[in-house]
């Protein structure tokens, strides 16, 4: 192994700058690609260019795995180092052509409560530095386009509102040296939607030009906020506008996080350049005086958020501990977006492993979040279809789910997790079982991996098992991947290749034909165990608006608390005998999704009163981070 397995097993830092790792261009010719494929960013890291995906696009596709979880406590479960130790077992123990497949972690949980994401222990994806922190940009690309756009808004208001129409089209419409005046594109493109068929801006009528150039933006209907990667509470609600220079034009709005931007959730879903550009294009931004959705496109944004945005789109590649390959790519969360890595990486990886090779990705939080969204939003929009969901559990978990005292980040366990209870484990199994059978819904075989800690008991594992095998899981195994690597993976592995190899019999939850109600009731109902839904005024008016406007037809990605099945992060288990309340439904058209709003969920996380960051620090003489987890 690249790396010296110790006991007791370090700091997750210690171990990956403590990893031999291979230079990335040897990384990216085990799976085939050569020089002309990759732009490189240092010796460790790399970007796949996209003509990869057409090069190899007739080969065929190897097996689909994704990773997800019963609701997790706080402190996560362990998803992202299951996902790289089932890839090094693969890989490096099983010799299977193995790629992970995950997201970029947000700075925001690095630094804030959670930590990183690169795994842990002896499972990490390296170098985890890089990975934790700026990796190659696309955060930063993500932050820019969307800030971008969130300042074209505020001044097109501004320009608007004190010139008249004539002044409005000469600023708009320029003319050259020679007197002539042109379209920029993202004009001749809002020229088509309104239907009129002119080319030269000199042609247009007066009445004409008015509809072309003068948006009539509704300040207090503006839906498009700006974001930031860090955790910032004071930023949820803010006033803008308020120099002297802004004409009294100040309004309310806010910052979410860049994780939930809706340009994350296109570059995670986008199947190409082309795809992106039509996609921001069609993102909402707000609606006229007269109640117009208006676009990106409109303001005449999308061209430029498309070429700030073209770099990010390549995926990033890196390796694990053991050197097996990672891809790395977008990052949205799963409690307030669809929470899953990119469609494009996850279509090269599955075509580089080959038919006998195994793509391992994961999905955000637990099973009723990411996988639930994997399915019905990530695969439709792919094309692919996965052959077994692995379905990460823990003891300690199981028992927070069986009544245990509140697990809190930062603070030592109970006793009650460190000490066997298999009375306190039995009860808190009913939550298992519920993502058991919400695997099962999709058709879909599931394997349940027991992440084990130095406190289970082997009578604790096989009480798990009994209940996963019952509840109709193919397997359910103990894995040790965190203290072992790869080598501690080995068993979870064999039961997924053997999963794999069952045909399962696919299908979505829901068609899009449905109404919006419906298939938001169905998730509610079969997947979250609600009696009903209980809509406010706000959403019911939301849910005539976007079915009058056409969007009826799009999935639903549904803003919940990832702490419970519920809407309600206190009731663990899996709740019965309540409804889900629904307080607003908002509309990510380029996306493709509409997401309900369910209970108090946030889009900008706040800072705990002792955040991760008063660990991290830079060695001045080696220049080496440290406390980074």
């Amino acid at each position: 192994m690249p790396v010296k397995i110790v006991r007791p097993v370090p700091p997750d830092i210690a171990i990956a700058q403590s990893a031999r790792l291979r230079p990335v261009a040897e990384v990216a010719a085990g799976l085939g690609l050569g020089d002309d494929d990759l732009d490189l960013y240092g010796k460790y890291k790399a970007k796949i260019h996209l003509d990869v995906l057409e090069r190899v696009d007739s080969r065929p596709m190897g097996r689909y795995v994704d990773v997800t979880a019963i609701t997790p406590t706080p402190l996560g479960e362990g998803k992202t180092t299951t996902t790289v130790g089932l890839c090094q077992a693969l890989g490096a123990h099983l010799g299977r052509k193995a790629i992970a497949v995950v997201r970029q972690p947000s700075m925001g949980p690095t630094f804030g409560i959670k930590g990183g994401a690169a795994g842990g222990g002896y499972a990490q994806i390296v170098p985890m530095e890089d990975l934790n922190l700026h990796l190659t940009g696309d955060m930063h690309a993500v932050t820019a386009a969307h800030d971008l756009l969130a300042a074209a808004v505020d001044a097109r208001v501004l320009h608007e509102y004190y010139q008249e129409d004539e002044r409005l089209f000469k600023a708009l419409c320029p003319a050259d040296g020679r007197g002539r005046r042109r379209f920029a594109p993202s004009m001749l493109r809002r020229l088509e939607k309104l239907g009129i068929a002119k080319t030269d801006p000199d042609a247009l009528t007066p009445g004409e030009r008015r509809r072309l150039l003068r948006l009539d933006i509704d300040p207090e209907a503006i839906s498009w906020k700006r974001v930031i990667d860090v955790n910032d509470r004071f930023l949820r609600r803010i006033r803008v506008g308020l120099g002297p220079e802004e004409l009294g034009l100040g309004r309310e709005t806010g910052y979410d996080i860049t994780a939930a931007s809706e340009i994350m959730a296109i570059l995670a879903l986008t199947t190409s350049l082309a795809d992106m550009r039509d996609r921001l294009g069609r993102m909402l931004i707000g609606t006229s005086k007269s109640g117009r959705p208006l676009t990106a496109e409109d303001v005449g944004a999308a061209g430029a958020l498309a070429v700030i945005m073209k770099d990010a789109l390549m995926p990033n590649l890196l390796q694990t501990l053991e050197n097996t390959p990672a891809i790395v790519h977008a990052g949205p969360f799963a409690n307030i977006a669809h929470g899953n890595s990119s469609v494009i990486a996850d279509r090269i990886a599955l075509r580089l492993v080959g038919e006998d090779g195994y793509v391992v990705t994961e999905s955000g939080f637990g099973a009723d979040c990411g996988m639930e969204k994997f399915m019905n939003i990530k695969c439709r929009a792919s094309g692919l279809r996965p052959d077994c969901v692995v379905i990460v559990a823990t003891i300690r978990a199981l028992k927070m789910h069986g009544g245990g005292p509140k697990v809190s980040a930062g603070r030592p366990l109970p006793g009650e997790y460190t000490r066997e209870n298999l009375d306190l484990l039995g009860k808190g199994l009913v939550n298992l079982t519920a993502h058991i059978r919400n695997a099962l819904l999709f058709g879909v075989p599931a394997v349940v991996a027991v992440n084990r800690f130095a406190a289970d008991t082997e009578a604790e594992i096989a009480v798990v098992r009994e209940a996963a095998l019952e509840a109709g899981a193919e397997d359910a195994v103990a894995a040790d991947h965190w203290a072992s690597g790869g080598a501690g993976a080995v068993a979870l592995a064999e039961a997924v290749i053997a999963a794999c190899s069952k045909a399962g019999r696919f299908r979505f939850l829901y068609p899009l034909e449905w109404g919006i109600k419906k298939k938001i009731e169905t998730i509610a109902t079969k997947i979250y165990g609600a009696d009903g839904v209980d809509y406010t005024p706000e959403a019911e008016e939301a849910i005539k608006l976007y079915t009058r406007l056409g969007f009826g037809r799009l999935p639903v990605c549904m803003a919940k608390t990832h702490l419970s099945l519920s809407h309600n992060p206190a009731w663990k288990g899996a709740p019965t005998g309540y409804r889900l309340p629904v307080r607003s439904v908002k509309a990510s058209v380029g996306a493709g999704f509409l997401y309900p709003l369910c209970g108090d969920i946030r889009t900008m996380p706040g800072l705990p009163t002792r955040p991760a960051f008063m660990d991290v620090d830079l060695d001045p003489k080696t220049g080496k981070i440290v406390g980074l987890s």
